[in-house]
């Protein structure tokens, strides 16, 4: 297994510098083909314009959204055009609440997408929605680029969140290629449940099917002693000097968690080490 097949997707030309590096030096280190999504997002909420407005205000809003996706493009294919990989970038205009149908008609035929952090000063409304579309409807793994934080081309030492749920076990399996290629794995379990077939022996099925891959991986077993999950799992990464963490995304739906908040928005929120996320 291999990422053959990289995709990211730009809607603010702050973002095309982190992402396009570190899209480039992804599809260098694989031999992988590079494709760039350029969206112009109309971010007007339909319903709420005076009346007679709709169809002027809806004009001029995609517009706006064509000229910004064109924006995008011009300076991603600048950028793409004097690196040494193979790419190709596309443009497309949607209005936020059908962006998702968009992303995911591309993302869907990636190995895997590269994001920006979705939430942060400056933050546009439509990256929540992007990374989403990409892990539900894509049903592709996406690593989650923090603001500032550049991630090695081969991550060398790399934490796996680990809680026996299949979004864990399906980011593992996507996981694999940066895996094989570190120095150190630790797989971290926060308070396993003392009830249950693997009590006794907390992440050890999942240790022998990463030896099965060739992959040699420790287990590190924690107690939750801060207030979320995450921040035990983000302390401990600081901690190891983590270049990168590997956890299954929306064990909840994710309406509980934008209400209530949960494991994998906090680690979205608070991340300061490069994530890949899948569902």
């Amino acid at each position: 297994m291999a990422y053959k097949s990289l995709f990211s997707v730009l809607t603010d030309t702050k973002f095309i510098g982190p992402v396009l590096e570190r899209g480039i030096a992804l599809a260098r280190a694989n031999d992988a083909h590079l494709d760039v999504l350029c969206m112009g997002v109309d971010r007007t909420q339909t319903g709420y314009y005076y009346a007679g407005a709709n169809a002027m205000v809806l004009q001029e809003s995609l517009t706006r959204a064509q000229e910004e996706a064109q924006e995008i493009e011009e300076k991603v294919q600048t950028r793409l055009s004097k690196s040494d990989i193979r790419w190709g970038t596309d443009t497309g205009v949607a209005q936020l609440a059908d962006i998702g149908r968009h992303i995911s008609a591309h993302a869907r035929f990636s190995d895997l997408v590269i994001l920006p952090q979705p939430y942060g000063k400056d933050h546009g409304a439509e990256m929540e929605p992007v990374m989403e579309a990409a892990l539900f409807e894509g049903k592709v793994p996406a690593v989650i680029l923090p603001d500032g934080v550049d991630m090695a081309d081969t991550p060398r030492n790399i934490t796996v969140a680990w809680n026996e749920s299949n979004e864990a076990l399906t980011a593992v399996r996507a996981a694999i290629p940066f895996l094989q290629q570190a120095d150190t794995v630790r797989v971290v379990v926060i308070d396993p449940p003392t009830h249950g077939p693997n009590r006794s022996d907390p992440g050890g099925l999942l240790s022998q099917y990463l030896a099965r891959q060739g992959v040699r991986a420790e287990i590190d077993v924690l107690s939750k002693t801060l207030p979320r999950v995450s921040d035990v799992l983000l302390r401990h990464a600081k901690d190891t000097e983590a270049d990168l963490i590997v956890m299954g995304a929306y064990g909840h739906s994710r309406f509980r968690e934008a209400i209530l908040g949960g494991a994998t928005r906090y680690m979205l929120e608070q991340a300061e080490i490069p994530v890949l996320m899948a569902h």
